[in-house]
Order: structure tokens, then C-alpha cells, then sequence
């Protein structure tokens, strides 16, 4: 009866090297594992640092699951940030594409 507003979504493994990633974890998810490059930018804060995300390109976002990242697109749309995308399964995805990650703890990079 209803229907969701369709939020645009890329697979991991069509993700361009460069294309802006930000990462709307919380910080044990981002220090535990992230993309090279990624920006972080927690999903609660993201309405207070909306002028932080660029305007001028496609900003791709991402959380765990696809989830989170959703919300966070369809919030920046609302906002007139069109150009902003979900990854499709999160990092979980990213991971399992076998896409770079690194840690900030020092251990091997993990999804949490």
C-alpha cells in the first residue's frame, strides 16, 4: 500500500578507488575495520555535520549491513544531497568482496 522511496544502492566490487566512502558507523565498528580512505562520520552525527559531506560528487555510504547507511542516504537526500549512495550490504559485503580494510587498533581489520 505504502512504498518506501527507493534509495539508490552500489555493489561493493563496483565501488570506484576513489569514490568518497563515509562510514556511518559507531567508533569500536570503525577502529575494529574500515575502507582505506573512508571518512567517519557516525550516523548521529550526521545531521550536525552535513556541511562536512560534499556536494560536488557521489558520496557512497556505508555502514555493517546496509541498514544504518540506508537511513543516512535517504536523510541526505531529503536534504538535497542527491548524489549520495547506499552500499549494498555494508562492509559485511565490502569484506567479503574481498575489498582493502584496515584497523586502527593495530590487529588484523574485522567487521563488527
Amino acid at each position: 500500500m505504502f512504498r518506501r522511496p527507493s534509495i539508490p544502492a552500489v555493489a561493493a566490487v563496483d565501488v570506484a578507488e576513489d569514490a568518497y566512502l563515509l562510514d556511518v558507523r559507531e567508533d569500536d565498528e570503525w577502529t575494529a575495520g574500515h575502507a582505506p580512505g573512508a571518512v567517519h562520520v557516525p550516523m548521529m552525527q550526521v545531521p550536525a555535520r552535513i556541511d562536512d559531506i560534499p556536494e560536488d560528487r557521489d558520496v557512497v555510504v556505508v555502514c555493517r549491513v546496509g541498514g544504518r547507511s540506508a537511513q543516512v542516504v535517504a536523510f541526505l537526500q531529503q536534504n538535497g544531497r542527491d548524489r549520495t549512495i547506499n552500499l549494498d550490504g555494508g562492509m559485511q559485503s565490502w569484506a567479503a568482496a574481498g575489498r582493502p580494510m584496515v584497523s586502527e587498533d593495530g590487529g588484523a581489520p574485522r567487521v563488527l
